[in-house]
């Protein structure tokens, strides 16, 4: 295992966020191998380093990389001042160090990915890594091919620019329609959003795929842990590729 900046460690032994522990070293309130440390950016091992907070040990968590499918209803957070249920409701109770990446809204359901990994978080969720997020919406109505075009021309609301990278129809009749409707930035809320601009209401939004992790046969509200293909997959750089060189 390589050395890691101390307040990262912090974090993903689940102690604190890793903003919250630079707090807790500037306050000399963190030591490694009982010696009060304060300088940000210090490095240690994990397992050989001792560090403690406040007097109590902090040990590395096996880093975890979960897909889950969660409900309708269902919040992406950890606490809820109203008493909602959230996505570690229906986790394992030691879970509890887990973050989500990105969210979903109460209404939509689909995959959620969830880590104490800081790098594969960044990764998975900065759009600069090019990671597309694929959504099927169900409409209570026909939708023509021409309005679906619009998504992938780009919309305003409310200031703010929205684009499809792709969209298609699935199937449409006179009373329901359904389509496919591809991210590449993911902005709050944001097919739910481009479709109200058209004058379309969304009765269902699932999310079946972040890049090439796909929702599958996972049954709503279970989880299942990544392969290590998944994970690999995921923090690949992408990008354009080269252009092959020019013959003389």
């Amino acid at each position: 295992m390589v050395m890691v900046r101390l307040q990262k460690f912090l974090s993903e032994a689940g102690v604190t966020s890793r903003r919250e522990g630079e707090k807790l070293i500037l306050a000399g309130r963190v030591t490694v191998d009982g010696q009060v440390v304060r300088l940000l950016g210090t490095k240690i091992h994990p397992l050989k380093n001792e560090v403690s907070v406040d007097g109590n040990p902090a040990r590395a968590k096996a880093k975890r990389f979960v897909a889950f499918n969660k409900p309708t209803k269902i919040l992406c957070t950890r606490h809820d001042t109203h008493d909602r249920r959230t996505v570690f409701d229906l986790l394992p109770a030691n879970w509890g160090h887990l973050f989500t990446i990105g969210r979903l809204d109460a209404d939509s359901e689909g995959l959620i990915l969830l880590t104490n990994d800081g790098e594969f978080c960044q990764k998975v969720a900065h759009p600069s890594h090019g990671l597309l997020k694929t959504y099927h919406v169900t409409l209570a109505k026909r939708l023509e091919l021409e309005t679906l075009k619009q998504l992938t021309v780009g919309l305003r609301d409310n200031g703010d620019f929205l684009k499809a990278k792709s969209a298609r129809l699935l199937s449409a009749n006179n009373t329901r329609s359904e389509a496919e409707v591809v991210l590449a930035e993911g902005k709050n809320r944001e097919v739910r959003r481009m479709f109200k601009v058209l004058g379309l209401g969304v009765l269902r939004l699932q999310r079946m795929a972040v890049g090439p992790i796909k929702l599958g046969e996972l049954p709503l509200g279970k989880w299942r842990m990544l392969s290590r293909a998944e994970v690999t997959s995921c923090l690949k750089p992408r990008g354009k590729s080269p252009r092959p060189p020019r013959r003389n």
